[in-house]
């Protein structure tokens, strides 16, 4: 089972901040609860800092793991002046690289056909560059995953999916593949 945070809640936000500031808390409130509690309660109340500890380490782990930013820029800079031809290779590699199987298909609304653990996945790629993205590129996809019955379809973007067909691709469970994401991928690190 996978535990969902809220996107807006204390933890979430502090799993997204630098991982200093988890432990400035944990530390605030160890200090805290020495000064101000009797000496007896003085131990309960530094437990309270205990999820701070917990999250300062997971976020510090996070932050340690993620690519340079100057690296993902530099990586959507060369995706975004791409062929077609060297796009797709390059696409192609990364989900190799992750261990999928990867066929190139002869279709108008997917590109690729993932394969994996006997699931398949149908990606579909060529508007990547697009400045528009719309519910008809999606519609299209979810089509072609019920003809070819895969199981899950990516849909990739270096620019913003409007509202509409974000809310398509969320009732249709089609995942929406944006250029952080992309430029993750194709240096290896997603």
């Amino acid at each position: 089972m996978k535990f969902k945070m809220a996107k807006n809640s204390l933890f979430a936000v502090l799993l997204r901040s630098p991982w200093w500031i988890s432990f400035a808390i944990l530390a605030g409130i160890v200090l805290a609860s020495r000064a101000v509690l009797p000496e007896p309660y003085a131990p309960f109340g530094m437990m309270g800092a205990l999820p701070f500890l917990v999250i300062g380490t997971i976020a510090a782990w996070r932050q340690s793991q993620a690519p340079d930013p100057a690296r993902v820029s530099e990586a959507l800079a060369r995706v975004g002046t791409q062929s077609w031809r060297d796009f797709s290779s390059a696409l192609e590699q990364a989900y190799v690289r992750k261990g999928f199987a990867v066929s190139r298909l002869a279709s108008s609304a997917a590109d690729l056909q993932l394969s994996r653990d006997g699931a398949v996945t149908l990606v579909s790629c060529k508007r990547w560059k697009a400045a528009n993205h719309g519910v008809d590129a999606l519609r299209d996809l979810s089509t072609e995953r019920q003809a070819l019955a895969a199981q899950h379809c990516v849909y990739i973007s270096l620019s913003e999916v409007t509202q509409k067909a974000r809310q398509y691709a969320k009732e249709q469970g089609i995942g929406l593949m944006g250029a952080e994401e992309l430029a993750l991928l194709l240096l290896g690190k997603s």
